[in-house]
Parts: C-alpha cells; structure tokens; sequence
C-alpha cells in the first residue's frame, strides 16, 4: 500500500485501537503505550504489503499478537506476590478471551485449546464455554478459587502466544514409525499380550519418541504435530499399564526398543546362522544316533513320518532348554520385569523397522512366531512354540487354556474324563482319535509325551554337551552383537536389556528359528501333515 492508503487506515483506526489498549491496561500511560505499538506495527506491515483481504481482521490480529506480548513483558511484574492477592485483578477480565472469540477463527481457537495443560484446559472449557463461576469449578475440581483464577490468568496467555505462533494442526513433523514386532516375555495379564496396547500409530509415537529422553506432554505433541488432548489420554492410559514411567510431568520409555541399522542387522544374522548350523545339525544327527524314539522303554512311533514329527518337538525344546548352566544370571526377572494393574508380570519389547535398513534374516517369520512358552502344575509341564509350520495356539488366552489343559491331564490320571472335557482337550489338538480295528476308536496324545525327568534330562544332556563343545564360538560370536547393543541402550532400559542378552542361544525365539530354518532347508526336517499342525513343536513331560 502506498503512504497516504496506510495513512487512511490508521486514522480510521486510531480511536479503536486506543480504547482496545485502554481496556486492558492499569494505567492510561500504559495504554497509550500499547496502543503506540499497534499502530507502529500495523504502519510498518501495511507499508510493505497490498494483499490484506480483510482489513479488520489484519488489525484486530496484530492488536491481539501485540497484547499478547505486552502481557507476557509484564508477567515479571507479579511474579513473587502471593497467587490469592492478585487473583481477583489476573481473572476479574474476560475480554481478552471473548474479544478472541469474536474476532479470530474460532475453530482455531478450539484447536489451540487443546495445546493448553489438562487443568487449564478443564478451567477454560468450564468458564468460557459452559459459564461456570469461579467458585462453582474450584469446588468441582477440588482446588482452591485463587488457583482457577491463577490458571485463567495463565491460559491467556497461552491462547495469545499459541495464535501468534501459526501451529501447523494438519500434519505431522515426521514421518511416524511403525512397529515390526512387538511381543511380550513373561506372563500377560488379562488384558492380554503387549501388542494389544501398541496397535495404534500414536502409542507406538509416543513410546518411541520417549525412548532415549523423558518428554512432557506438550513437548511429545509437539515433536508428533497432533493435539495434546489425544496425547495426554493415551500417555495417561499407557503409564497406567507401565509402558511409560512419569516423573514429575515428564513420561519415558519403559519398553525394550530395538532400532535396526545395517551393522547390528550384519550381527544379529552372523551370530545366529554359525550357532545354528553347527548347533542343530550336530543335535539332528545325535538324536537319531542316539534313537531317542525308543527312549521310554516303548515304540514311540511306527513310521518315518512320526519320527519326523518328534523331531519337530525335541530339537526346539533342547536347543531352547539345554545348558542353561552355561549362562551368566547378572539380572534376574523380577529386577527387569514389570508388574502390570491387570496381573501381567513381564517384559515388553519392540522393534521399529528402518526402511533404509534390511531387516533381520527371517523377520518375516519371526512376525508368526510366539514362545517358548511353558505352563506347569504338580504333575506336568506344557511347553509350546508357535511358528509358521504350525497352527496358532498362543494367543489372549492362552494361559487359561494352558491351565485347563493341565488340569484336565492331571484329572485323566484319577478318573475317566466327561465326552465335554475330551471334546475340548481334542479341540486344543492334546487328544486325537484312533481307531483300533475291532477295539474300536479309542484317544491318545498327540503331542510328544516325555514321561519322566529322568528322561527329559537326558534329552537336554545331549544340547548341553553341544553347547558346551562349541561355548567359545558362541561366546566369540555373540560378544560383538552384545556390545553394540548395549551402546545403543538408553541408561534407564540397561536392566531390561542385559535381562534378554543373558538368553541368547537359551529359550532365544531367534536362535530356535534359525535351527528350524537350518534343517528344514538343508531336508532333514520335512513338512508334516495338516492335522499334526495343531500339536506341532509342542511337549508335554510329566515332572516325577
């Protein structure tokens, strides 16, 4: 605009803008002040520009910005003074807020709302828009009247400050991660496994950007570019369960992250592929050396095939349960688990997918794979995995069907059980029904049956006596991966970490895939049957 357009306006102005300042400052020098600096301010933006489409909203913005600032410049001055002797003159004035609504967008507004702190937004909400008094909102929150009007007070300034800074609400200031695995090592409580809580993109967010720093609401929604409000009930929600720690108003990570990058990937893989093909090949050939299938004092199987189908249960069991006294017990369980509100004690880990990177030989079936897994009463003891091979058992509730199973085995040894209860022993793939030429039909397990603990010994002496021949390759190749992990772990997952790493090549989900991978690619492990499915690579051994 030229001079004598701008000249117009702030004439037209002039008078407007004064009684705007005189409004809401103490004193008439003060408002003289300010209404000065509006005027400096419209004059200088109006010199450069001639795209304004509305004129009185171009002015009553920059007066509101300008206010904004004068009220913050001035904050100083009542700082020390108790928040009860200031209170009614902080609050007393409502135009600040309603001169917003009346003249800004007011879906903009609502928006930057939600940016405000749960308690100021709760005061705001209550006193602006449901016309609450004072005192009526101290009463509801249970907070003194001095302390909502403080809060008043504060969050108009926010709203001045978070308007004059143009939030961009669309998008986000990142591209969001996603998780590739998220799983559960101990027990889960009735809410089910840790991938239940993680199944939105914002949880799985806010988890990862808390990771290695604890963060503030505020500072989280803002690092995502979403509203606080959504921020605020899932972080909320999430520490409830104990995937986040709060200290003061700050929450952090408390979930075993794992971000894959190009040498630890280049690890991981080289560790696991030497361990197992020198592991399960060895294993493989000592049990049919050894005719483990004969063990019991009884044919354990008629044909090929049923050996086969042994070899499915035995070769994951001992490479997961053999040597454990080969292991370095620095942290035990209960110093790195979490006790969770729904009665689930365990820990929860999660790996987040670099697309730059590639990811882990077998990530794909890793995402099908669940266990070890092993439930136990006086009398027996149920050990499961699930893989890719198999059908899916472990699931929400899978430790109270672990149980039932149990119970109903334990009852099977007393009395006959009911047609419902063998029906659902069936259903779960434990019984299956054979039919005995003229005896006529009669069930037997169909999972791998290890009938005492002397014998279940011996199996695991044979992994033990591989894994103690071949201790110093394993060491030597798991010490490099180790290290480069726990330099990558945040000080407050330490714990949570050295707990996991004392497992590999030990109930290692990793380690029993790459032996199966092993020898199901090298033949000696051949697909089994559909119907064996239901009760593949699962054991039940009898603890006496």
């Amino acid at each position: 605009m030229n001079k004598e357009q701008v000249e117009q306006v702030i004439t037209a102005y002039a008078k407007p803008i004064y009684g705007f300042a005189l409004k809401r400052c103490a004193s008439l020098q003060d408002a003289e002040d300010l209404a000065q600096e509006i005027v400096l301010k419209v004059f200088k933006a109006l010199s450069v520009r001639d795209d304004i489409e509305s004129m009185d909203k171009f002015i009553w913005t920059v007066a509101h910005n300008t206010l904004s600032n004068y009220y913050r410049d001035n904050a100083k001055g009542v700082f020390g003074n108790p928040v009860e002797e200031l209170a009614d003159t902080l609050a007393s004035d409502t135009n600040v807020l309603q001169d917003i609504l009346a003249k800004e967008d007011k879906k903009r507004l609502h928006k930057e709302i939600a940016y405000l702190s749960k308690l100021q937004r709760q005061i705001v909400i209550a006193y602006y828009y449901e016309g609450k008094k004072q005192e009526e909102i101290a009463k509801e929150l249970e907070i003194p009247v001095g302390t909502v009007k403080w809060h008043l007070f504060e969050a108009k300034k926010d709203l001045m400050r978070g308007m004059e800074i143009m939030r961009n609400y669309e998008e986000l200031k990142f591209n969001p991660i996603t998780f590739s695995i998220c799983g559960t090592n101990g027990s889960c409580g009735t809410k089910g496994e840790n991938g239940n809580f993680f199944r939105s993109a914002l949880s799985q967010n806010i988890a990862y950007v808390t990771w290695k720093e604890a963060k503030t609401i505020n500072e989280i929604a803002d690092i995502l570019g979403v509203s606080p409000v959504y921020v605020e009930s899932e972080a909320e929600y999430l520490e409830e369960y104990g995937f986040l720690t709060k200290k003061q108003d700050k929450y952090l990570c408390n979930i075993l992250l794992s971000e894959d990058d190009e040498e630890t990937v280049r690890l991981h893989d080289e560790m696991y592929q030497k361990a197992a093909k020198l592991f399960a090949n060895e294993l493989y050939d000592t049990l049919i050396k050894e005719n483990v299938f004969e063990w019991q004092g009884e044919e354990m199987c008629q044909s090929e095939e049923d050996k086969n189908y042994i070899l499915w249960a035995l070769i994951p069991y001992i490479a997961a349960q053999s040597g454990e006294h080969l292991m370095e017990h620095t942290i035990s369980f209960e110093q790195a688990s979490t006790i969770r509100p729904d009665g689930g004690q365990n820990i929860c880990y999660a790996t987040v997918r670099n697309t730059e990177v590639s990811a882990p030989m077998y990530a794909q079936s890793m995402k099908n794979w669940c266990g070890p897994c092993w439930n136990a009463n006086e009398d027996f003891t149920l050990w499961q995995i699930d893989s890719e091979w198999s059908e899916r058992r472990v699931d929400d509730h899978y430790e109270i069907h672990a149980g039932r199973i149990l119970s109903l085995l334990s009852s099977g040894k007393e009395k006959q059980l009911s047609p419902e209860e063998i029906s659902y022993l069936k259903g779960m793939g434990i019984l299956k029904r054979r039919y005995d030429g003229e005896a006529g039909a009669s069930a037997y397990l169909q999972p791998v049956f290890i009938k005492n603990k002397e014998i279940g010994n011996r199996l695991l002496s044979l992994g033990s006596a591989i894994k103690e021949k071949y201790q110093k390759e394993f060491e030597a190749w798991k010490a490099p991966y180790v290290k480069a992990i726990m330099e990558k772990t945040p000080k407050h997952l330490l714990n949570m970490q050295k707990f996991g790493l004392q497992y590999i090549y030990h109930a290692d989900g990793w380690f029993i895939l790459h032996c199966m991978k092993e020898l199901v690619a090298n033949g000696k492990l051949k697909p089994v049957a559909d119907e064996q499915k239901k009760a593949l690579s699962t054991i039940i051994i009898a603890n006496k």
